[in-house]
C-alpha cells in the first residue's frame, strides 16, 4: 500500500500517503479543549478539494468546544493484519456558515447516528502526520486454534 524510504518497524508516511490515508476512511476522533479540559470524540467526516476536514454537528459541547477554542487535533488509525496505520493533524476549527456550507452537497459525510446535524465544521489543516508500524504480535500466534 505505501512505498516508505526507511528500514525498520516504524515508517513515517510522506505528506500525501497521509492524505491518501484519510481520504479512503471515513471515521475519526476530533481532540478539543473545553473549559480548561481535554475532550476526544468520534465524528465521521470527509474530505474536502482544499484538504480540509469537513464534519457536521449539533448545539452541545463539541460544538461549544471547537468555538471557544479553535485548536484542535483530528486522528484516524487502523489495524489490518500485521500493519498499524496512525495519522493526526493538528489544525484550526471554522463553523462553516452562508454558501460555505454547502461544501457537504459535494461530500460524501454519511452521519452513522441518526441525530440532526445542521452546524458544517472544517478543520484548516496546520500539520499533518502519519506513521506505519509493522506489528509482530507474538502473543496471537500462541492462541491455540480450535
Amino acid at each position: 500500500m505505501y512505498d516508505f524510504d526507511d528500514e525498520g518497524p516504524m515508517h513515517v508516511l510522506h505528506p500525501e500517503q497521509s492524505w491518501d490515508f484519510l481520504r479512503a476512511r471515513e471515521f475519526g476522533r476530533l481532540a478539543f479543549h473545553l473549559v480548561g479540559d481535554v475532550h476526544i470524540t468520534p465524528i465521521n467526516y470527509a474530505v474536502d478539494t482544499d484538504n480540509r476536514i469537513i464534519f457536521m454537528t449539533s448545539e452541545g459541547s463539541k460544538l461549544f468546544g471547537v468555538t471557544a477554542n479553535r485548536d484542535v487535533a483530528f486522528e484516524v488509525d487502523e489495524v489490518v493484519d500485521e500493519r498499524a496505520t496512525s495519522v493526526i493533524i493538528r489544525g484550526r476549527a471554522t463553523i462553516l456558515e452562508g454558501q460555505d456550507r454547502y461544501i457537504i452537497e459535494q461530500l460524501p459525510i454519511r452521519p452513522w447516528v441518526a441525530s440532526p446535524k445542521s452546524v458544517v465544521v472544517a478543520i484548516e489543516v496546520d500539520e499533518i502526520s502519519g506513521r506505519s508500524f509493522d506489528l509482530s504480535r507474538p502473543w496471537l500466534h500462541d492462541i491455540p486454534r480450535q
